[in-house]
């Protein structure tokens, strides 16, 4: 049986998967409009996505902008019509600005998460760029739903709920990591039974996407039949190609094996899924002390206490320098063997989630 399109408002996605925007500088033009091309939701990461700006340190945020302007208008082109998204962190010093932009780009989705985007729809409102709040809980997603429907009389064009095994940062603390009630399929209940409501309301289906630890085509198949209506994949979509990370990263993704994926306590108080390597080793031996801040990027940030920089290390990991910087990986990496064209993970997601459709 075919799988079935994924539908936010008037955009119709023909393969229900969302790429999941990675950053610092994973996803950004290439990824996004290849597999946008390819009948999914193409994703930028709108973290630091002007590293590679000439004028990133003196001048960072129109650098920031400026790349942003150019990695949407690329994926555009690359998508052929296909839909881009643009993923923009409640946390972010600039995330106003960057949605007034994304806005202004005529991008067809916002996803923001790490924070509750309760302000969101007031950047949005007369544009037809939908907005889409990723959480990790029933009462983030009902907070959310209150929020909106009573300032701004308007409810989410979809949610994303992410689950535990995501990679990157995570909405849980360490010890609801391995709770069977902080599960995926547990919080994608919760969050199916907070929007029927609003779905009453606003006399339309809110789709909810399911994330954290999807993989094969029958995790797809087993999301959808437990009620969503998509799921996001990011890990999946490093070992491309098209991936807009470089070979050393990718390299990371390959190699990383069972005992490698390690939780971490980032310098922005949050907990993260990584593949462990020697730079994470030293930070845990006290090796790394704090820094001077060059970037300012994020809001939970102290720079006089953290140990290290952490877009600093990402951008460094980007560019394959691990020995300043870590890989950010979804709990399934180890299963990586190779890598492979973003239509061709397409299509081999889309023939085994039918199979067992």
């Amino acid at each position: 049986m075919k799988l079935p399109e994924l539908k936010i408002g008037n955009l119709v996605a023909k393969v229900p998967i969302v790429q999941g925007g990675m950053g610092v500088g994973i996803s950004l033009s290439s990824l996004a409009g290849n597999v946008a091309l390819n009948g999914g939701i193409g994703v930028i990461s709108a973290v630091e996505p002007g590293f590679n700006e000439p004028d990133h340190f003196r001048n960072k945020k129109e650098a920031n902008l400026r790349a942003l302007r150019s990695y949407i208008q690329k994926a555009k082109e690359i998508s052929k019509g296909g839909i881009i998204g643009v993923n923009i962190m409640v946390v972010l010093n600039t995330f106003e600005e960057i949605v007034v932009e994304a806005v202004k780009q005529k991008v067809d989705i916002i996803f923001s998460g790490a924070g509750l985007p309760l302000r969101l729809p007031q950047f949005t409102k007369g544009s037809d760029t939908k907005i889409v709040p990723i959480v990790s809980s029933g009462r983030a997603a009902s907070v959310i739903c209150k929020s909106w429907h009573k300032h701004y009389d308007v409810a989410p064009d979809a949610i994303v709920v992410e689950g535990p095994k995501a990679g990157g940062h995570l909405g849980f603390s360490e010890d609801e990591i391995d709770k069977p009630e902080f599960q995926l399929e547990n919080i994608l209940k919760d969050v199916l039974e907070v929007i029927e409501p609003y779905e009453l309301i606003y006399r339309r289906k809110i789709p909810v996407i399911a994330a954290g630890g999807v993989y094969t085509g029958k995790d797809i198949v087993d999301l959808i039949k437990m009620g969503a209506s998509g799921v996001q994949m990011g890990t999946r979509f490093v070992a491309t190609f098209e991936c807009d990370a470089s070979d050393r990263f990718k390299q990371a993704y390959l190699d990383a094996k069972y005992e490698d994926i390690q939780l971490i306590h980032s310098p922005v108080g949050l907990i993260g899924r990584a593949i462990r390597n020697q730079f994470l080793i030293d930070v845990e031996a006290g090796k790394k002390k704090p820094i001077k801040c060059m970037i300012n990027c994020l809001k939970p940030c102290n720079p006089s206490k953290a140990p290290y920089c952490i877009a600093d290390a990402l951008i460094n990991a980007q560019r394959g320098n691990f020995d300043k910087g870590f890989a950010f990986a979804g709990a399934n990496v180890y299963r990586i063997s190779e890598i492979v064209p973003v239509k061709k993970l397409m299509e081999e997601l889309v023939s085994e989630a039918e199979l067992y459709f």
